[in-house]
């Protein structure tokens, strides 16, 4: 046996750090801006919808 030896109880741990440093950073994208922000993003996705649908041709 020629294994590095770990320890599991501190494997788990920094598993579940990890694991609740990425929900974290996807709640601060997913809830980090103003409204003011993502209403702006919004409208601007919407126009350029529009703006793509109004140049398609038959």
């Amino acid at each position: 046996m020629s294994g590095k030896i770990i320890n599991l109880r501190q494997a788990r741990k920094g598993k579940a750090r990890q694991e609740k440093a990425a929900r974290a950073d996807e709640n601060a994208v997913k809830h980090g801006l103003p409204k003011a922000v993502r209403s702006l993003d919004a409208a601007r996705r919407e126009k350029d919808a529009r703006d793509l649908d109004g140049k398609k041709r038959d």
